[in-house]
């Protein structure tokens, strides 16, 4: 929808406000998704256009990595202009930044919501008012947004812990697994996906603990647990931040003898591939930021008034030494 357009709509409704209860409250707050047309956001390619982008935080280096992804593919769109802002993991400071964007009436959002239900309101809330919504790796409660770009969180937990059952721990063995933020999609979508892919295999997790995407909180955690728990062999992490805490805990109670493997794979030297390449950890699996997709989507919406899919599913692929190397340059290309 135009920003001229929902001027227009919001002087209708003050004035409508005199006689009624408010025009388009209703649907706009029943908290079911009203139907959209998609064609409707379009103004082609010669207008501007302002997107918001919503982040969870800005303490995890995939965060930041996919807000550059955002901004380096926006800058080849000269009719884009991004307005970034960081939720620091505050489900109330991420609502408030997203009723911004609405007071701003910006052209389209994008958010990654710090956790699904305290988000799910006010994400409603803009789609219904006529504003295209990208969700970015994490998800709302039910379907009130445009489209959905991320990997298959399950497939790739399930890819993790495949990996564990034939080739790390194929005998079968004790360990421990840091999840992700709880309350976020990923966290759960990663913990049930891990659990299909060792179904079986003898391989038994005998203490979870939430390490909140961080490394710091993570190697707290993994350090209480290491000392709990002294016959476990190896450390799932649901990011590779917490698998490196879990690495330097492990380290600083001399246990050079467990195996560590993480999720996101970023391609930059801190990341988890050149963890790979260096030992630190035994494997990584490759999750995309969507950065560069989210982009695309919005230019499909706004300028070229073309339709995009719900639910848009990125690749994957498990990083261990054999291919770390190569992985890294590929992904550094161009």
């Amino acid at each position: 929808m135009r920003k001229t357009t929902r001027s227009l709509f919001a002087i209708g409704c003050a004035v409508a406000a005199l006689g009624a209860a408010g025009c388009g409250t209703t649907s706009e707050n029943t908290g079911q998704a009203q139907p959209q047309d998609q064609s409707a956001h379009c103004g082609g390619p010669d207008r501007q256009y302002t997107i918001g982008m919503s982040q969870a935080n800005l303490a995890e280096p995939y965060r930041v990595r996919m807000d550059e992804d955002i901004r380096k593919a926006a800058a080849e769109v000269p009719q884009f202009e991004v307005e970034f802002a960081d939720a620091a993991k505050d489900n109330s400071k991420q609502v408030t930044d997203v009723e911004n964007f609405l007071t701003k009436q910006v052209d389209l959002l994008m958010i990654s919501p710090n956790e699904a239900a305290p988000l799910t309101d006010v994400v409603t809330k803009a789609y219904n008012r006529g504003v295209p919504v990208i969700l970015l790796d994490r998800k709302i409660e039910g379907d009130a947004y445009t489209t959905y770009i991320g990997a298959d969180n399950v497939a790739i937990g399930r890819q993790a812990g495949e990996h564990f059952a034939r080739t790390l721990l194929p005998e079968g063995g004790k360990i421990l697994e840091i999840q992700g933020l709880s309350g976020s999609t990923p966290a759960k979508e990663r913990a049930d996906g891990f659990r299909q892919g060792i179904q079986g295999s003898g391989i038994e997790i005998v203490a979870t603990a939430d390490g909140e995407w961080e490394r710091s909180v993570a190697q707290e955690k993994a350090d209480a647990l290491l000392k709990s728990h002294p016959d476990v062999r190896a450390v799932y992490a649901h990011n590779d931040p917490m698998a490196e805490g879990a690495f330097l805990a492990a380290q600083a109670a001399g246990r050079d003898d467990l195996m560590f493997v993480g999720i996101d794979g970023l391609p930059i030297p801190s990341g988890g591939i050149k963890a790979v390449e260096a030992g630190r950890l035994d494997a990584t699996n490759l999750y995309p930021t969507g950065g560069e997709e989210a982009v695309a989507a919005a230019k499909a919406l706004l300028i070229d008034c073309t339709e995009v899919p719900k639910t848009q599913t990125l690749p994957t692929e498990l990083i261990t030494k054999d291919n770390a190397a190569a992985v890294y340059a590929r992904l550094n290309e161009g």
